[in-house]
Protein backbone atom coordinates (compact mmCIF):
# COMPACT_ATOMS: atom_id res chain seq x y z
CA UNK A 1 0.00 0.00 0.00
CA UNK A 2 1.15 3.61 -0.66
CA UNK A 3 -0.15 7.19 0.73
CA UNK A 4 -2.93 8.87 -0.86
CA UNK A 5 -5.18 11.92 0.12
CA UNK A 6 -7.91 13.41 0.05
CA UNK A 7 -8.77 16.89 -0.82
CA UNK A 8 -11.57 18.83 -0.19
CA UNK A 9 -12.50 22.23 -2.30
CA UNK A 10 -11.90 24.25 0.60
CA UNK A 11 -8.15 23.26 1.11
CA UNK A 12 -8.72 20.22 3.77
CA UNK A 13 -6.57 17.91 3.50
CA UNK A 14 -6.66 13.82 4.86
CA UNK A 15 -3.77 11.37 4.30
CA UNK A 16 -4.66 7.63 4.59
CA UNK A 17 -3.49 4.49 2.24
CA UNK A 18 -4.64 3.22 -1.01
CA UNK A 19 -7.51 0.96 -1.53
CA UNK A 20 -8.65 -0.50 -4.47
CA UNK A 21 -7.64 0.47 -8.26
CA UNK A 22 -5.67 3.37 -9.59
CA UNK A 23 -6.76 7.06 -9.31
CA UNK A 24 -8.54 8.71 -12.00
CA UNK A 25 -9.19 12.41 -12.83
CA UNK A 26 -12.37 12.58 -11.30
CA UNK A 27 -13.58 14.97 -9.28
CA UNK A 28 -17.01 14.70 -7.92
CA UNK A 29 -19.28 15.75 -4.53
CA UNK A 30 -17.97 13.94 -0.97
CA UNK A 31 -21.24 12.43 0.52
CA UNK A 32 -21.38 10.02 3.23
CA UNK A 33 -23.39 7.27 4.45
CA UNK A 34 -24.51 5.55 7.60
CA UNK A 35 -25.55 2.25 7.44
CA UNK A 36 -23.52 -0.42 9.59
CA UNK A 37 -23.90 -2.74 6.60
CA UNK A 38 -24.99 -2.53 3.30
CA UNK A 39 -21.61 -1.78 1.86
CA UNK A 40 -21.89 -3.93 -1.12
CA UNK A 41 -25.62 -2.51 -2.20
CA UNK A 42 -24.23 1.41 -1.65
CA UNK A 43 -21.33 -0.13 -3.84
CA UNK A 44 -23.39 -0.72 -6.75
CA UNK A 45 -26.09 1.77 -6.11
CA UNK A 46 -26.22 4.31 -9.41
CA UNK A 47 -27.69 6.90 -7.46
CA UNK A 48 -24.17 7.41 -6.16
CA UNK A 49 -22.92 7.78 -9.78
CA UNK A 50 -19.95 10.29 -9.45
CA UNK A 51 -19.56 10.71 -5.77
CA UNK A 52 -17.07 9.94 -3.48
CA UNK A 53 -18.94 7.90 -1.00
CA UNK A 54 -17.58 7.84 2.85
CA UNK A 55 -18.71 5.05 5.46
CA UNK A 56 -19.35 6.23 8.72
CA UNK A 57 -19.05 2.97 10.29
CA UNK A 58 -15.41 2.60 10.85
CA UNK A 59 -15.28 -1.20 9.61
CA UNK A 60 -16.08 -2.02 6.26
CA UNK A 61 -15.55 -5.05 4.48
CA UNK A 62 -15.89 -7.61 7.33
CA UNK A 63 -18.10 -9.90 5.56
CA UNK A 64 -16.67 -9.22 1.85
CA UNK A 65 -18.40 -9.15 -1.80
CA UNK A 66 -20.76 -11.94 -2.86
CA UNK A 67 -22.83 -12.72 -5.82
CA UNK A 68 -26.55 -12.26 -4.39
CA UNK A 69 -26.40 -8.21 -2.78
CA UNK A 70 -25.73 -6.43 -5.90
CA UNK A 71 -27.91 -3.53 -7.16
CA UNK A 72 -26.58 -3.43 -10.10
CA UNK A 73 -23.72 -4.97 -12.45
CA UNK A 74 -21.67 -1.99 -13.15
CA UNK A 75 -21.12 0.20 -9.82
CA UNK A 76 -21.09 3.91 -10.94
CA UNK A 77 -19.69 5.54 -7.69
CA UNK A 78 -16.37 7.49 -8.63
CA UNK A 79 -14.12 6.19 -4.93
CA UNK A 80 -14.71 4.91 -1.74
CA UNK A 81 -13.89 5.81 2.13
CA UNK A 82 -13.67 4.21 4.74
CA UNK A 83 -11.80 4.20 8.08
CA UNK A 84 -10.64 0.47 7.82
CA UNK A 85 -11.12 -2.37 5.45
CA UNK A 86 -11.06 -5.71 5.93
CA UNK A 87 -8.41 -7.85 4.70
CA UNK A 88 -9.76 -11.01 5.79
CA UNK A 89 -13.86 -11.11 5.17
CA UNK A 90 -15.25 -13.51 6.88
CA UNK A 91 -18.93 -15.20 5.50
CA UNK A 92 -19.73 -18.41 3.79
CA UNK A 93 -21.09 -16.57 0.56
CA UNK A 94 -17.84 -14.42 0.51
CA UNK A 95 -15.82 -14.75 -3.25
CA UNK A 96 -13.42 -11.79 -2.67
CA UNK A 97 -12.53 -9.12 -0.39
CA UNK A 98 -13.40 -5.47 -0.47
CA UNK A 99 -10.09 -4.38 -1.66
CA UNK A 100 -10.24 -7.15 -4.53
CA UNK A 101 -13.62 -5.83 -5.93
CA UNK A 102 -12.70 -2.29 -5.47
CA UNK A 103 -9.69 -2.95 -7.84
CA UNK A 104 -11.87 -5.63 -10.41
CA UNK A 105 -14.25 -2.90 -11.06
CA UNK A 106 -11.91 0.26 -11.36
CA UNK A 107 -12.71 2.09 -8.32
CA UNK A 108 -10.12 4.10 -6.53
CA UNK A 109 -10.81 3.82 -2.58
CA UNK A 110 -9.05 5.55 0.54
CA UNK A 111 -8.80 3.89 3.90
CA UNK A 112 -6.82 4.89 7.29
CA UNK A 113 -8.52 8.49 7.33
CA UNK A 114 -10.31 9.85 10.54
CA UNK A 115 -13.63 9.72 8.61
CA UNK A 116 -15.36 11.30 11.84
CA UNK A 117 -13.70 14.18 11.18
CA UNK A 118 -14.49 14.61 7.41
CA UNK A 119 -18.71 13.36 8.44
CA UNK A 120 -18.64 16.41 10.91
CA UNK A 121 -16.94 18.60 8.10
CA UNK A 122 -19.85 18.06 5.90
CA UNK A 123 -22.61 17.77 8.29
CA UNK A 124 -21.17 21.74 9.23
CA UNK A 125 -20.03 22.96 5.73
CA UNK A 126 -22.83 20.86 3.50
CA UNK A 127 -21.73 18.46 0.13
CA UNK A 128 -18.04 19.78 -1.00
CA UNK A 129 -15.82 18.63 -3.86
CA UNK A 130 -13.35 16.44 -3.50
CA UNK A 131 -10.40 14.55 -4.88
CA UNK A 132 -8.22 11.55 -4.56
CA UNK A 133 -4.35 12.30 -4.98
CA UNK A 134 -1.07 10.05 -4.90
CA UNK A 135 0.83 12.82 -5.11
CA UNK A 136 1.05 16.04 -3.01
CA UNK A 137 2.70 18.36 -5.25
CA UNK A 138 -0.55 18.21 -6.98
CA UNK A 139 -2.35 19.70 -4.58
CA UNK A 140 -2.65 23.28 -5.57
CA UNK A 141 -3.45 22.67 -9.40
CA UNK A 142 -5.90 20.18 -8.19
CA UNK A 143 -7.40 22.55 -5.80
CA UNK A 144 -7.53 25.87 -8.12
CA UNK A 145 -9.58 23.05 -10.79
CA UNK A 146 -12.10 22.03 -8.30
CA UNK A 147 -13.31 25.76 -7.30
CA UNK A 148 -13.88 26.62 -11.19
CA UNK A 149 -15.18 23.12 -12.21
CA UNK A 150 -18.94 22.52 -13.11
CA UNK A 151 -19.81 19.28 -11.82
CA UNK A 152 -21.50 16.69 -14.62
CA UNK A 153 -25.60 16.78 -14.88
CA UNK A 154 -25.97 13.78 -17.22
CA UNK A 155 -25.99 10.75 -14.61
CA UNK A 156 -29.34 9.79 -15.10
CA UNK A 157 -28.31 9.37 -18.93
CA UNK A 158 -25.29 7.59 -18.01
CA UNK A 159 -26.45 4.64 -15.63
CA UNK A 160 -30.17 4.07 -17.33
CA UNK A 161 -30.82 1.01 -19.35
CA UNK A 162 -29.75 1.76 -23.58
CA UNK A 163 -33.00 0.14 -24.49
CA UNK A 164 -35.87 -1.49 -23.54
CA UNK A 165 -36.26 -5.36 -21.86
CA UNK A 166 -38.83 -7.31 -20.18
CA UNK A 167 -38.83 -9.64 -17.31
CA UNK A 168 -41.97 -11.47 -18.02
CA UNK A 169 -44.21 -12.75 -14.99
CA UNK A 170 -48.19 -13.59 -15.51
CA UNK A 171 -49.15 -10.97 -13.27
CA UNK A 172 -49.92 -7.03 -13.70
CA UNK A 173 -48.15 -5.60 -16.70
CA UNK A 174 -46.16 -2.86 -15.21
CA UNK A 175 -43.48 0.02 -16.92
CA UNK A 176 -40.88 0.64 -15.11
CA UNK A 177 -39.02 3.60 -15.55
CA UNK A 178 -34.98 3.13 -15.44
CA UNK A 179 -33.63 6.57 -14.17
CA UNK A 180 -30.89 4.40 -11.81
CA UNK A 181 -32.92 1.72 -10.79
CA UNK A 182 -31.73 -0.70 -8.08
CA UNK A 183 -32.59 -4.70 -9.10
CA UNK A 184 -34.03 -4.47 -5.34
CA UNK A 185 -37.08 -2.94 -6.97
CA UNK A 186 -37.55 -5.31 -9.98
CA UNK A 187 -37.32 -8.49 -7.31
CA UNK A 188 -39.80 -6.91 -5.61
CA UNK A 189 -42.18 -6.66 -8.34
CA UNK A 190 -41.36 -9.70 -10.05
CA UNK A 191 -42.01 -12.15 -6.48
CA UNK A 192 -45.42 -10.42 -6.97
CA UNK A 193 -45.73 -11.73 -9.80
CA UNK A 194 -45.31 -8.49 -12.18
CA UNK A 195 -44.74 -8.70 -16.20
CA UNK A 196 -42.17 -5.79 -16.07
CA UNK A 197 -41.36 -3.62 -18.82
CA UNK A 198 -37.84 -1.81 -18.16
CA UNK A 199 -37.62 1.39 -20.53
CA UNK A 200 -34.86 4.07 -20.48
CA UNK A 201 -35.17 7.41 -18.88
CA UNK A 202 -36.14 9.12 -21.97
CA UNK A 203 -39.59 7.30 -22.91
CA UNK A 204 -42.16 9.27 -23.75
CA UNK A 205 -45.66 9.04 -22.36
CA UNK A 206 -47.02 7.85 -25.72
CA UNK A 207 -44.68 4.93 -25.94
CA UNK A 208 -45.34 3.87 -21.86
CA UNK A 209 -49.27 4.50 -23.24
CA UNK A 210 -49.09 2.35 -25.83
CA UNK A 211 -47.48 -0.34 -23.91
CA UNK A 212 -51.28 -1.23 -22.37
CA UNK A 213 -49.32 -1.04 -18.65
CA UNK A 214 -51.99 -1.78 -15.72
CA UNK A 215 -49.17 0.41 -14.11
CA UNK A 216 -45.57 2.25 -13.88
CA UNK A 217 -43.17 2.63 -11.62
CA UNK A 218 -40.93 5.13 -11.70
CA UNK A 219 -37.30 4.22 -9.65
CA UNK A 220 -34.72 6.09 -7.94
CA UNK A 221 -31.30 7.68 -9.96
CA UNK A 222 -28.98 10.05 -9.02
CA UNK A 223 -28.25 14.04 -9.39
CA UNK A 224 -30.59 16.69 -9.13
CA UNK A 225 -34.52 15.84 -10.83
CA UNK A 226 -34.70 19.23 -12.73
CA UNK A 227 -31.97 18.09 -14.96
CA UNK A 228 -34.00 15.46 -16.04
CA UNK A 229 -36.68 16.99 -18.22
CA UNK A 230 -37.66 13.80 -20.13
CA UNK A 231 -38.83 12.41 -16.50
CA UNK A 232 -41.06 15.33 -15.63
CA UNK A 233 -41.98 15.54 -19.08
CA UNK A 234 -43.16 11.85 -18.88
CA UNK A 235 -45.06 12.63 -15.87
CA UNK A 236 -47.00 15.46 -16.90
CA UNK A 237 -48.20 13.09 -19.76
CA UNK A 238 -49.08 10.08 -17.73
CA UNK A 239 -50.77 11.50 -14.62
CA UNK A 240 -54.75 10.63 -14.66
CA UNK A 241 -54.14 7.89 -17.36
CA UNK A 242 -52.19 4.90 -15.78
CA UNK A 243 -51.47 4.14 -11.96
CA UNK A 244 -47.76 5.68 -11.01
CA UNK A 245 -45.78 5.16 -7.84
CA UNK A 246 -42.31 7.02 -7.75
CA UNK A 247 -39.28 6.09 -5.45
CA UNK A 248 -36.78 8.62 -4.36
CA UNK A 249 -35.87 10.75 -7.92
CA UNK A 250 -38.93 9.21 -9.02
CA UNK A 251 -40.59 10.69 -6.01
CA UNK A 252 -39.18 14.41 -6.74
CA UNK A 253 -39.88 14.12 -10.31
CA UNK A 254 -43.68 13.52 -9.39
CA UNK A 255 -43.38 16.33 -7.35
CA UNK A 256 -41.94 18.64 -10.24
CA UNK A 257 -44.33 17.80 -12.93
CA UNK A 258 -47.33 18.62 -10.80
CA UNK A 259 -45.99 22.10 -10.13
CA UNK A 260 -44.01 21.59 -7.52
CA UNK A 261 -40.58 22.28 -6.48
CA UNK A 262 -37.30 20.37 -4.86
CA UNK A 263 -34.14 22.15 -3.29
CA UNK A 264 -30.69 20.76 -2.35
CA UNK A 265 -30.38 19.40 1.24
CA UNK A 266 -27.37 20.45 3.30
CA UNK A 267 -25.76 16.79 3.13
CA UNK A 268 -28.22 15.01 2.25
CA UNK A 269 -29.91 11.39 3.47
CA UNK A 270 -27.71 8.61 3.25
CA UNK A 271 -28.13 5.12 5.16
CA UNK A 272 -30.36 2.20 6.37
CA UNK A 273 -31.68 3.43 9.25
CA UNK A 274 -33.31 7.50 8.82
CA UNK A 275 -36.39 7.44 10.88
CA UNK A 276 -39.96 8.43 8.90
CA UNK A 277 -43.03 9.15 10.34
CA UNK A 278 -46.60 8.03 8.34
CA UNK A 279 -48.69 10.81 8.62
CA UNK A 280 -51.63 9.49 8.67
CA UNK A 281 -51.16 6.54 11.84
CA UNK A 282 -47.95 8.15 13.10
CA UNK A 283 -46.05 4.95 13.26
CA UNK A 284 -42.34 5.22 12.62
CA UNK A 285 -40.51 3.09 10.17
CA UNK A 286 -36.83 2.50 9.54
CA UNK A 287 -36.14 2.79 6.16
CA UNK A 288 -33.04 3.29 3.64
CA UNK A 289 -32.52 6.11 1.45
CA UNK A 290 -29.78 8.03 -0.48
CA UNK A 291 -30.39 11.07 -1.80
CA UNK A 292 -29.41 14.85 -2.33
CA UNK A 293 -32.33 16.85 -2.77
CA UNK A 294 -35.87 17.09 -1.43
CA UNK A 295 -39.04 18.38 -2.10
CA UNK A 296 -40.06 22.29 -1.30
CA UNK A 297 -42.01 22.03 1.15
CA UNK A 298 -44.08 25.76 0.24
CA UNK A 299 -44.04 24.48 -3.19
CA UNK A 300 -47.05 22.01 -2.85
CA UNK A 301 -49.70 24.96 -1.69
CA UNK A 302 -51.35 25.00 -5.34
CA UNK A 303 -50.71 21.62 -6.12
CA UNK A 304 -53.24 18.73 -6.21
CA UNK A 305 -50.49 16.79 -3.69
CA UNK A 306 -50.36 15.74 -0.06
CA UNK A 307 -47.71 14.96 2.40
CA UNK A 308 -47.94 11.25 3.44
CA UNK A 309 -44.34 10.47 5.06
CA UNK A 310 -42.27 12.75 6.50
CA UNK A 311 -38.33 12.56 8.21
CA UNK A 312 -38.55 12.61 11.63
CA UNK A 313 -34.81 13.94 12.11
CA UNK A 314 -35.36 16.98 9.66
CA UNK A 315 -39.58 17.51 8.70
CA UNK A 316 -38.65 16.73 5.30
CA UNK A 317 -41.19 15.90 2.94
CA UNK A 318 -40.68 11.43 2.61
CA UNK A 319 -43.59 10.62 0.66
CA UNK A 320 -46.31 12.40 -1.65
CA UNK A 321 -49.76 11.08 -2.81
CA UNK A 322 -52.18 13.22 -5.47
CA UNK A 323 -55.68 13.75 -4.50
CA UNK A 324 -57.29 13.03 -7.55
CA UNK A 325 -55.30 10.24 -9.35
CA UNK A 326 -53.46 7.13 -8.54
CA UNK A 327 -50.42 8.63 -8.30
CA UNK A 328 -47.91 8.15 -4.38
CA UNK A 329 -44.93 8.50 -4.32
CA UNK A 330 -41.72 7.89 -1.42
CA UNK A 331 -38.45 9.35 -1.03
CA UNK A 332 -36.96 6.56 0.46
CA UNK A 333 -36.81 2.92 -0.97
CA UNK A 334 -38.75 0.41 0.13
CA UNK A 335 -37.20 -2.13 -2.00
CA UNK A 336 -34.95 -2.87 1.63
CA UNK A 337 -31.76 -2.99 0.14
CA UNK A 338 -29.58 -2.24 2.29
CA UNK A 339 -31.79 -2.22 5.42
CA UNK A 340 -34.94 -2.48 7.05
CA UNK A 341 -38.33 -4.53 5.68
CA UNK A 342 -40.44 -1.66 8.02
CA UNK A 343 -41.93 0.46 4.12
CA UNK A 344 -41.93 -3.27 1.99
CA UNK A 345 -45.57 -3.01 1.93
CA UNK A 346 -45.46 -0.57 -0.50
CA UNK A 347 -45.38 -2.78 -3.19
CA UNK A 348 -48.47 -4.52 -2.18
CA UNK A 349 -49.93 -1.10 -1.99
CA UNK A 350 -49.15 -0.38 -5.66
CA UNK A 351 -50.73 -3.64 -6.46
CA UNK A 352 -53.94 -2.91 -4.57
CA UNK A 353 -53.53 0.20 -6.33
CA UNK A 354 -53.51 -1.50 -9.72
CA UNK A 355 -56.12 -4.17 -9.07
CA UNK A 356 -58.75 -0.98 -8.17
CA UNK A 357 -58.41 0.73 -10.90
CA UNK A 358 -58.61 -2.60 -13.38
CA UNK A 359 -61.78 -3.01 -11.58
CA UNK A 360 -63.08 0.22 -12.35
CA UNK A 361 -62.67 1.68 -8.98
CA UNK A 362 -60.56 4.47 -10.06
CA UNK A 363 -61.78 6.99 -12.69
CA UNK A 364 -58.98 7.71 -15.45
CA UNK A 365 -59.02 9.36 -18.35
CA UNK A 366 -59.03 7.81 -21.52
CA UNK A 367 -55.69 6.69 -22.58
CA UNK A 368 -56.69 7.76 -26.77
CA UNK A 369 -56.79 11.58 -25.46
CA UNK A 370 -52.95 11.82 -24.80
CA UNK A 371 -52.22 9.58 -27.86
CA UNK A 372 -54.34 11.46 -30.21
CA UNK A 373 -52.86 14.79 -28.62
CA UNK A 374 -49.15 13.75 -29.00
Amino acid sequence: MHKRYLLLEDGSLFKGEALGADLNQHIGNVVFQTGMTGYQETLSDPSYCDQLVVMTYPLIGNYGINRDDFETVRPALSALIVKEAATHPSHFKSTMSLDEYLTQKQIPGLQGIDTRRLVKKIRQNGTMKGKLLDDLNQVDAWLETMRIKTLANDQVQRVSAAKPYIVPGRGYRVVLVDYGMKHGMLRELTERGCHVTVVPYDVTAEEVLQLEPDGVMLSNGPGDPKDVQEGIDLVRGLIGYVPIFGICLGHQLIALAAGGDTEPLDFGHRGANHPVKVVDTGEAWMTSQNHGYTVSESSLRNTPLCVTYRAINDGSIEGLSHHEYPVFSVQFHPESAPGPHDANGLFDQFIDMMEQTKQGGVTLCQNELILNES
